[in-house]
């Protein structure tokens, strides 16, 4: 694959909205949320791990992750969400780096919602882009799509970088401050770029 692209933004931003925009178009699509979530289900890998480190209680009566519980403890507690960052992010690395080896698109999306806080990836991407929008749009989607209260919102927002700083690193910026239609334009846009980079990729002399 030519060109990946490192696919980031805040909470609420519209992350997984505009990868599915770009992916009907053909690109590669790597979801590290997504693979979090495969983690963190029943019989998912890191469960045996985490049942092991946090206990019983922390695993739904389908043997998943209890997620509200699992969210509560690490916001409280820093060195539970240490432990199970230490837990998880090695699982993710492996997963991520085997669906590089597979794709075959001529570039690709490598979603990270801490990309810009945490440098995970960048060695992996050769762009950096922020899906943006107003910080009050963050709180009332993630709100109505999660249920959390917009205190715990703005806890999670306060952990991630400020929407300036995440804009002062961008390569190309989509903005999601209305509804899908006026992300297609941006996206096809943006898909055609991503294209014309992939084919100088594999052909530098052209």
């Amino acid at each position: 694959m030519g060109v990946v692209v490192g696919l980031t933004g805040g909470i609420g931003s519209g992350k997984s909205v505009v990868a599915s925009l770009f992916g009907e178009r053909g690109a590669g699509i790597i979801d590290t949320d997504a693979i979090a979530r495969q983690l963190t289900d029943r019989g998912g890998d890191a469960i045996p791990a985490i049942r092991e480190t946090f206990g019983q209680q922390f695993i739904d009566a389908w043997g998943a992750l209890d997620r509200a519980g699992m969210r509560r403890v690490v916001f409280a507690q820093p060195e539970a969400k240490r432990k199970l960052e230490s837990i998880l992010h090695p699982l993710i690395r492996k997963v991520v780096s085997a669906q590089m080896a597979q794709l075959h698109q001529p570039y690709g999306l490598l979603v990270v919602p801490l990309l810009i806080e945490t440098g995970a990836y960048r060695d992996r991407t050769q762009r950096v882009l922020v899906v943006d929008c107003a910080e009050t749009l963050q709180v009332t989607r993630t709100m109505a799509r999660s249920g959390l209260t917009e205190a715990e919102v703005r806890a999670i927002m306060a952990e991630q970088v400020t929407r300036q700083a995440r804009l002062s690193v961008a390569d190309d910026v989509i903005e999601n401050n209305g509804d899908i239609a006026t992300l297609i334009p941006q996206v096809e846009k943006l898909h055609l770029y991503y294209l014309s980079l992939a084919r100088q990729a594999i052909r530098p002399d052209a």
